[in-house]
């Protein structure tokens, strides 16, 4: 495969300065991506913490639209955890389709 043409099917490389200005920034991961075996109430109270954090973020529109176009399958992103997220990405893949 030709270097002009394997380019062309790869995604373009991520910006990531955005996150410099983020908010969750020096917070531990386990936040906003959770321990193995986590059981339902500790994920709900530990997501409403994430979100917490989300809702003030100065860069959460640029963390979500990251999460959304790669798509990131697990963790807290823009204040939106893996199910919201694919929701999100359904209703703007039916809002394009739409235009």
């Amino acid at each position: 495969m030709s270097q002009v043409r394997r380019q062309a099917t790869l995604r373009p490389r991520p910006h990531w300065g955005w996150q410099d200005a983020a908010a969750c920034r020096g917070e531990d991961l386990v936040l906003f991506f959770g321990p193995d075996g986590e059981r339902q109430p500790e994920r709900e109270i530990r997501e409403r913490k994430a979100k917490e954090i989300c809702a003030q973020c100065p860069v959460r529109t640029e963390c979500l639209d990251y999460a959304i176009s790669r798509p990131e399958k697990y963790g807290t992103w823009g204040g939106l955890n893996e199910d919201e997220r694919a929701s999100e990405r359904r209703r703007r893949m039916r809002r394009a389709n739409a235009a």
